[in-house]
C-alpha cells in the first residue's frame, strides 16, 4: 500500500506520521511519500520525522519529492493538504476582508471564497493527475475550504474524493465527555456543511440525552462550545453549533477582536517563518515542532475567545493536534476493513439534506465500509439552519464556477452572495485588493 501526502511540508504531516508509526491503523503502508513544491519545507519536516523515529523507537518507510507525478504514481491513498498561495495568501484573505469591514477568516465568509478561487483550479489539476496516475486511489481532502474544494475534486474523481474535518468529531467527543459517556456508545445527530453545522441530538438507545446537557449549566459550560456561545443562546436553539457559527452569531464581537490585532494569519506567519528557518538535529526539530503546534492550538480562534472567556489557555490547551490524521486513518481502515464505521465526513449529499441538490457536498454522519461512503438521511432541519446552509452553499457553488470559468463577474457574485458580505460593492473592493496583492489572481480571473 502506498500513501501520498500532498503538502507534505506542512504542519499536519508529523501528526499523520506519528499516528502511522504508533500503529493507530490496521492498514499497513509499505511506502509513504511526502510531496511539496518547497524542498526546504520538506527537509524541515523530514527532520521532525527523524526526531519522532528516535522518540518512538519505530518508523515507517518515507521519502520526499517535489514531483507530483512521482508522489501519486500508483498510490492507493492520496491525502491532499495543500495551501495555494502559502501563508501570504491567507494573510491577504483575512486582511483584505477586514479592510472592508468584513470578517477576516480563512474559511468563513470572504476569506473562504477568495481562498477557494485560487485553490480550486490547482486541486482540480491535481485530481486529473491522480485520475491518470492512481486510478484506484482514495483521495482524502484536507485542503480548505474543505467542503467546497471536495466538491470541485469530485467533479473529476467522483465519490473517490472524500473531505474530512476534525471539528465535528472533536465537538462530539467534548459533548460525550460532558455527559460522562464514551463517544462510541452514542449516536451523534450532526448535520450541515463544512464549518457550518449543528449537533441536533445525542442518542442513547434511541433516547435523546442532549436536552439533559443543555439544561445543566455546569455541564454545558464545561466544554469549549458551551462557553463560547453561552447557555442562553444554546437553550434558545436547542442544539450545539460548530464553533465556526460564532462568526455568524457574534459577528460584531469577532470583527472587533480581529480589528484589535488578533489576525490569525499574522500570528501564523511569524510562527511559521521562525519554525521553517530553524535547524539543528532531529531532536531539536521535533521539540521546535511540538512547541509550535502547542502554541497554535492554544491560540486557536483567539479573536473569538478574547471577548468571551478569561481562561482561554485552559480551554484551548485541551484541543487535540493531529485530529485530522487520526480521522483520515480511521477512514482508510473502514474502507479497507471488515464491517462498517460511522464517521462525520464531507461527501456528496445524495438525499441526506433534502433541501440541497444531490452533488452538493455536505458534512453529516456517513456509513463507511468496503462498499464506500454513504451519507445518512438527516431530513428536515430548523429553518434558520436550513436558510443559512442554502445561502452559504450558493456562494460556494458560485465560487467553484468562478474558479473554473475564470469569470471575474462570477467571483464578485460569489463574494456578494455570502451572508457575511454586505453588498456587491464591498465584494468588488475585496476582490480588487486581491487583484493588486496577488498578481496570480489576474491569471485566474478575467
Amino acid at each position: 500500500m502506498k500513501l501520498a501526502v500532498l503538502g507534505g511540508g506542512g504542519f499536519r504531516t508529523p501528526a499523520i506520521y506519528r499516528a502511522l508509526a504508533e500503529g493507530r491503523t490496521r492498514t499497513r503502508f509499505d511506502e509513504l511519500v511526502l510531496y511539496d513544491v518547497d524542498h526546504g519545507r520538506l527537509d524541515r519536516i523530514a527532520a521532525v520525522i527523524a526526531g519522532l523515529d528516535a522518540q518512538l523507537g519505530k518508523s515507517v518507510p518515507v521519502r520526499v519529492t517535489t514531483r507530483l507525478e512521482d508522489a501519486v504514481d500508483g498510490a492507493d491513498v492520496v491525502y491532499c493538504a495543500i495551501r495555494v498561495g502559502g501563508i501570504g495568501g491567507r494573510l491577504l484573505d483575512e486582511t483584505a476582508a477586514l479592510a472592508e469591514g468584513v470578517i477576516g477568516q480563512e474559511t468563513t465568509g470572504a476569506g473562504g471564497i477568495t481562498f477557494a478561487l485560487r485553490t480550486v483550479p490547482v486541486v482540480m489539476k491535481i485530481a486529473e493527475v491522480v485520475s491518470h496516475r492512481a486510478p484506484e486511489a482514495t483521495f482524502i481532502n484536507f485542503t480548505n475550504p474543505v467542503g467546497l474544494v471536495t466538491e470541485a475534486a469530485q467533479r473529476v474523481l467522483g465519490d473517490r474524493a472524500i473531505g474530512i474535518c476534525d471539528a465535528p468529531q472533536a465537538l462530539c467527543r467534548r459533548v460525550a465527555t460532558a455527559l460522562g459517556r464514551e463517544p462510541e456508545d452514542l449516536w451523534f445527530d450532526y448535520f450541515g456543511i463544512n464549518h457550518l453545522g449543528w449537533l441536533r441530538a445525542v442518542l442513547d438507545r434511541g433516547r435523546d440525552i442532549l436536552p439533559e446537557l443543555i439544561a445543566d449549566e455546569d455541564c454545558l459550560t464545561s466544554f469549549e462550545e458551551g462557553r463560547l456561545f453561552g447557555a442562553d443562546l444554546l437553550r434558545s436553539v436547542g442544539m450545539i453549533p460548530n464553533e465556526y457559527l460564532y462568526y455568524y452569531d457574534f459577528t460584531a464581537e469577532a470583527l472587533a477582536g480581529m480589528r484589535s490585532g488578533l489576525v490569525r494569519a499574522e500570528f501564523l506567519k511569524r510562527q511559521q517563518d521562525a519554525f521553517y528557518a530553524g535547524g539543528g538535529p532531529p531532536a531539536t526539530a521535533l521539540a521546535d515542532w511540538e512547541a509550535t503546534i502547542d502554541e497554535r492550538e492554544r491560540r486557536y480562534m483567539e479573536e473569538a475567545w478574547s471577548g468571551r472567556d478569561d481562561e482561554l489557555t485552559n480551554v484551548a490547551s485541551a484541543r487535540e493536534p493531529g485530529g485530522y490524521g487520526g480521522l483520515a486513518l480511521d477512514l482508510v481502515d473502514a474502507l479497507n476493513g471488515v464491517g462498517t464505521r460511522i464517521l462525520i465526513l464531507n461527501m456528496a449529499n445524495r438525499s441526506s439534506l433534502p433541501f440541497l441538490d444531490a452533488e452538493a457536498v455536505v458534512e453529516v454522519p456517513c456509513v463507511v465500509g468496503r462498499g464506500g461512503v454513504v451519507p445518512v438521511a438527516i431530513g428536515p432541519v430548523p429553518t434558520r439552519a436550513r436558510d443559512l446552509i442554502v445561502a452559504v452553499r450558493a456562494a460556494e457553488r458560485a465560487a467553484i464556477e468562478a474558479a473554473i470559468s475564470g469569470s471575474r463577474q462570477m467571483a464578485v457574485r460569489a463574494l456578494s452572495m455570502h451572508p457575511l458580505v454586505q453588498s456587491p460593492e464591498v465584494a468588488e473592493r475585496i476582490l480588487q485588493r486581491h487583484m493588486v496583492g496577488q498578481p496570480e489572481f489576474a491569471e485566474i480571473l478575467r
